[in-house]
């Protein structure tokens, strides 16, 4: 990528947003923000007992990654944040114009799998259905490209970096 960008990566709970994106950032250059770390502990503590969160959840969580977004424009950056909706990608936007999207993609019975195996994370596999339900995926007027997770870290990141590339062209 020419200019250094602010990339978002998203997608459900378990497609590796926090394993790519470090993988992404180091590649690219810049730095990692873990998206989770901008959740209020109330959000935190409502998934961890297995409840989806709602808009008024959700707001000021994407307002501060936002921020974060902003600060980083001209200077590039990889921040994760689910983003399933077009009203939250909207509201990233609104903080960083520029921001692209990685939307990390793949089968569900994939993804499961790979939830079930993680260890210590609040989000459980029963909010996996209610993630995929919420999915809206990126939309032709929307700057970013979808890459699958199937493989290793290592081969999703360079698919990765490659498509990303890709959209300076």
């Amino acid at each position: 990528m020419r200019t250094p960008h602010v990339v978002v990566v998203m997608g459900v709970a378990g497609t590796g947003k926090t394993t790519i994106g470090p993988l992404l950032a180091a590649a690219l250059g810049v730095p990692y923000a873990e998206g989770d770390d901008f959740h209020p502990p109330a959000n935190i503590a409502k998934m961890s007992a297995g409840t989806p969160l709602d808009d008024a959840d959700r707001w000021p969580w994407l307002d501060a990654i936002g921020q974060w977004a902003h600060g980083r424009a001209g200077l590039g950056g990889v921040v994760s944040s689910s983003a399933l909706k077009r009203a939250y990608r909207d509201r990233l936007r609104g903080e960083a114009p520029d921001a692209v999207f990685l939307h990390l993609t793949g089968d569900r019975s994939l993804i499961e799998e790979r939830m079930a195996g993680r260890k210590g994370h609040f989000m459980p596999t029963a909010l996996l259905d209610s993630q995929f339900a919420t999915l809206q995926p990126l939309e032709d007027d929307e700057a970013g490209v979808a890459v699958d997770v199937s493989g290793s870290p290592e081969e999703i990141t360079q698919r990765a970096v490659a498509a990303l590339r890709r959209l300076d062209d």
